[in-house]
């Protein structure tokens, strides 16, 4: 569970320290780590002391300590030296890698929970007698987040989102697939959207020397129990699918502001063929020339106001007055009418949804 580059840091520290040379070895005498050479020798003894029934013992001119999980031997430490002072300090490198070893079992054990409690793979039961075992407050308010990063991974997007939390216990990071890395934040009561998108430009800025435009957060809804996790998780992933079709400019997206996007999301796309064939008969948004589609975007951007829309486009109020007119004879619909802006506007995304999808297939 622990990695032998930890248990060489670790024993590398202690020997830094106090110039006694250290060895960690498994349960059948392979080196995991050491600070010295020439450990062929010892093989032999530390498969006896192994087999033995003896949790300590000194030989060689070396002192054998053995670390247990759950009572099943995973290491034999050695410290150099017939001195007290080397017994000694032996005592306190299995101390320290016993107590690694809980750490990462502990981290290892709520990170599976996690894993679990995302996907929906555990009982209500099983939820709550898991959360007092690992000391998880049932009622913390969280949100998940979940950070795509994007091609050329390197393999160190998990250490790099978790460096932005420190050693913060409230807070999970994990990964539940290859694309994503799931973080299940707790907030404050008073936290809001605003509070949540710096937490998520922290974390797009860890990956500052990467292309930032492949780097996309997407966090659903706040939830006030550890039940409802998964419904938060749910929602972010909705929210970075529906963020890429409708939002490509944003590299931040709440589910909270996908607004109509989500439903439209949901829609088989069968029923969205209809849909565009009734609205536009046989003709598609796509049809309409590019003047036609700036200027239809920037009267929607201005809430359908002729003036401010024809100030920005830098055109008279009639040319404007003109194109619209021009757009109702073409499709039957008047977007000064909003009842048709609306009906247009859902239309022009139904597409954008429909061409998306058909892009994904391939």
């Amino acid at each position: 569970m622990i990695s032998n580059q930890i248990l060489q840091n670790t024993i590398d520290g202690l020997h830094n320290l106090t110039k006694v040379d250290f060895a960690v070895m498994d349960s059948d005498a392979s080196v995991l780590a050491a600070t010295f050479n020439d450990l062929d020798a010892l093989v032999d003894p530390v498969t006896v002391f192994a087999a033995s029934e003896a949790d300590s013992q000194t030989a060689l001119g070396y002192h054998f300590f053995k670390v247990f999980d759950e009572q099943q031997l995973e290491f034999v430490v050695l410290s150099k030296g017939d001195t007290d002072e080397a017994s000694i300090l032996g005592k306190v490198a299995t101390f320290q890698i016993q107590e690694l070893m809980v750490a990462y079992k502990e981290r290892f054990d709520k990170d599976n929970f996690i894993k679990n409690l995302l996907l929906d793979n555990l009982l209500l039961v099983d939820i709550y007698n898991r959360s007092k075992k690992l000391h998880v407050d049932i009622n913390a308010k969280r949100v998940v987040m979940v950070v795509e990063v994007g091609p050329n991974k390197d393999g160190d997007e998990l250490d790099r989102v978790r460096s932005v939390f420190g050693g913060k216990t409230r807070d999970f990071v994990t990964a539940v697939d290859e694309r994503n890395i799931i973080v299940v934040k707790e907030v404050n009561d008073g936290d809001t959207n605003a509070d949540i998108d710096k937490i998520a430009a922290v974390i797009i800025d860890a990956f500052h020397d990467k292309e930032s435009k492949h780097v996309r957060v997407s966090y659903g809804t706040v939830v006030s129990e550890i039940k409802e996790v998964s419904k938060s998780y749910k929602e972010a992933n909705m929210a970075m699918d529906v963020g890429k079709i409708f939002f490509a400019e944003k590299n931040i997206i709440a589910y909270s502001a996908l607004g109509i996007g989500r439903l439209i999301y949901q829609l088989p796309i069968p029923l969205c063929k209809m849909f565009i064939s009734e609205i536009f008969e046989n003709k598609s948004p796509d049809d309409f020339d590019e003047e036609t589609l700036v200027t239809i975007n920037k009267f929607f951007e201005n809430s359908l106001n002729v003036s401010e829309t024809s100030r920005q486009l830098y055109i008279h109020r009639n040319t404007l007055v003109y194109r619209l007119d021009k757009l109702e004879k073409s499709t039957g619909l008047d977007l000064r009418v909003f009842e048709d802006a609306i009906t247009f506007k859902i239309a022009l995304m139904v597409v954008k949804y429909m061409k998306y999808m058909e892009d994904e297939k391939f």
